[in-house]
């Protein structure tokens, strides 16, 4: 049992209109499972409009600001004034009541993934619960908070933003034993001024920690000074990790292999060795950064180093995978799925991470191999996106990668800045593209995917993998 209906109502100051326990809390009928106290959002759409369909799936209750048109009065229902309200409440309860040692993660890349490494390399020393997909908004974080089981050891906060003042409340909520930050980049520019401000923005994660609280941050950034200055503010231990002197969790070299990255560091002067199965120089950094964590957090950063190859990326986020076109002639290309999040530096990386895989020569009609980019574009970045997004033609190494094909009006002005033998097709959406998806790729290719979730490249993503079998995912997001 995760909530009884008198634990529930006493933390939200609602009313119960019968006795119930719930296994599980949703807000979302399509995923909702038997025993969940289903949560009655609105959003785009009022969630009292699907309270009966939750009740005939087999909710337990659901937590409700009025009984909705076509359910009776005696169904299980827990009634309160808000409900978003009574969510955060019931969130800030779940926290009181467990004795976890808590983490929150934010920054402007790699939020999520990061968040799936501290699972993985936390899962092997306690009970551990994190939050489900990028649930990091108001909503998001109170149900990560609501659904955390009482006897939890360790739990991974996810913390994002769109606008000032959204991380400090919600990391407050989660009284942050560990607070991370990732990296500070220019992401949501449409909403501050400069990437200073971003900073602050994102350290403001540091007033949600604890007294004895630790922040952990990059310590590569510009703007790593207005970090570490913020953590003072809040008298937190500070920790830093990243490629500098005078680092506490030092990155001295970053071996790039071909599905890997075979990583050397130092943590406090000692040595330490670990391993990504995955290519990056920003997955080493991440990783890094967690393993930090999980030494504030009480946990053995050797065996959580050993535990980081259990790490699996999430979907959309650079998950690299191979399609296999034909089993018998065992023809097939690498596909690294990055769909879901673009701003310069995630962007950036992806693209690292493709000029240095190698293609496969002599299996596919062209013959040779290739390296494609199809490129969405990045939103949310204010009035400099059309500089930000034309910047990409400079980009270190580019002409390693054969064919960029471009989505988007404002990708159009990296279209025309890039070579005309590297130019591929341009279009306004992705669904202009995604029915001629498969004639951009051969056997032996190797085609990174890449833009912003509004942009939807994803559509392009999906008829790629239809091309054929998928096989098991390699390691690997941003």
């Amino acid at each position: 049992m995760l909530w009884s209906s008198l634990d529930a109502a006493t933390a939200i100051g609602g009313r119960s209109t019968t006795d119930w326990q719930a296994s599980g809390v949703s807000i979302d009928t399509r995923t909702l499972q038997p025993g969940d106290l289903f949560v009655a959002l609105k959003d785009v759409r009022d969630g009292h409009d699907f309270v009966a369909a939750a009740l005939e799936k087999g909710a337990a209750a659901a937590l409700v600001s009025r009984v909705p048109e076509g359910v009776p009065a005696d169904a299980p229902l827990l009634i309160v004034p808000d409900v978003l309200q009574a969510l955060s409440d019931l969130g800030a309860a779940g926290r009181a009541r467990t004795r976890a040692r808590v983490v929150g993660v934010t920054g402007s890349v790699g939020k999520t993934s990061t968040k799936e490494m501290l699972r993985a390399i936390l899962a092997g020393q306690g009970k551990t619960h994190a939050a489900e997909a990028s649930y990091n908004n108001h909503w998001g974080v109170p149900l990560t908070l609501a659904r955390m089981p009482v006897d939890t050891d360790f739990a991974v906060i996810e913390i994002g933003m769109n606008h000032p003042g959204e991380i400090a409340p919600l990391a407050r909520m989660a009284k942050l034993d560990v607070a991370m930050i990732t990296t500070v980049a220019a992401a949501h520019l449409e909403a501050f001024a400069s990437v200073d401000d971003i900073a602050r923005e994102k350290a403001s994660i540091f007033a949600g920690l604890v007294p004895g609280g630790v922040a952990v941050f990059n310590a590569d950034l510009e703007t790593s000074p207005i970090l570490r200055a913020v953590a003072e503010t809040v008298g937190a231990r500070k920790v830093g990790f990243g490629a500098s002197v005078g680092a506490d969790w030092q990155l001295l070299d970053a071996r790039i292999l071909h599905e890997a990255t075979v990583c050397r560091a130092t943590r406090d002067g000692q040595p330490l060795l670990y391993k990504i199965s995955s290519p990056g120089r920003h997955f080493a950094l991440n990783a890094l950064g967690a393993l930090a964590v999980a030494e504030a957090l009480g946990a053995d950063p050797m065996i959580a180093a050993h535990d980081l190859g259990r790490w699996l990326p999430p979907a959309g986020r650079g998950q690299r995978e191979r399609i296999t076109l034909d089993i018998v002639e065992e023809t097939y290309f690498d596909l690294i799925d990055d769909a879901f999040n673009a701003n310069p530096a995630s962007l950036a990386a992806s693209l690292d991470v493709l000029i240095a895989a190698k293609p496969v020569d002599g299996i596919g009609r062209v013959g040779g191999g290739r390296r494609i980019a199809i490129l969405g574009d990045m939103l949310e970045l204010g009035p400099t996106e059309i500089d930000l997004h034309a910047a990409i033609a400079r980009h270190p190494g580019l002409s390693a990668i054969h064919v960029i094909h471009c989505v988007g009006p404002r990708m159009k002005v990296l279209h025309a800045a890039l070579p005309r033998g590297q130019r591929g097709e341009w279009v306004e959406t992705a669904q202009e593209l995604a029915p001629r998806a498969r004639s951009l790729v051969d056997a032996g290719d190797i085609l990174l995917v890449k833009g912003s979730k509004g942009i939807k490249v994803s559509l392009i993503v999906d008829v790629l993998r239809k091309m054929g079998q998928g096989a098991s995912p390699k390691e690997g997001t941003l």
